[in-house]
């Protein structure tokens, strides 16, 4: 965009037309949507606490451990078959990697 008060000598130029200064856009409600409240990951933070793994992210931590990357791949397949997509299940293993990480450091 041109600068305030540098109009075009010509129609063909790239700073062309009237000169304004935009107005800057409100942030609606929908950009936040999926955004993680501090409240609501202490929460499941606590649930995770209290409640643990479930089964079959036991079964990710072991493939897991165990480091090879055929084990890997049979995390992936594990959640993937129980969370639905492939994304999703890409998204747990990463989850429970981040996991294994955190307990290794304690």
């Amino acid at each position: 965009m041109a600068k305030p008060g540098k109009a075009a000598k010509k129609a063909k130029q790239l700073t062309k037309g009237h000169v304004v200064t935009k107005l800057e856009k409100k942030a609606r409600p929908s950009n936040r949507k999926g955004k993680l409240s501090k409240r609501t990951e202490t929460v499941r933070a606590v649930i995770r606490d209290v409640t643990g793994f479930a089964p079959y992210e036991r079964k990710i931590l072991e493939l897991l451990q165990a480091g090879s990357s055929k084990d890997e791949k049979k995390a992936l397949k594990v959640a993937k078959r129980r969370v639905g997509t492939h994304r999703r299940g890409m998204r747990k293993r990463e989850y429970m990697r981040a996991v294994m990480q955190r307990l290794r450091h304690k």
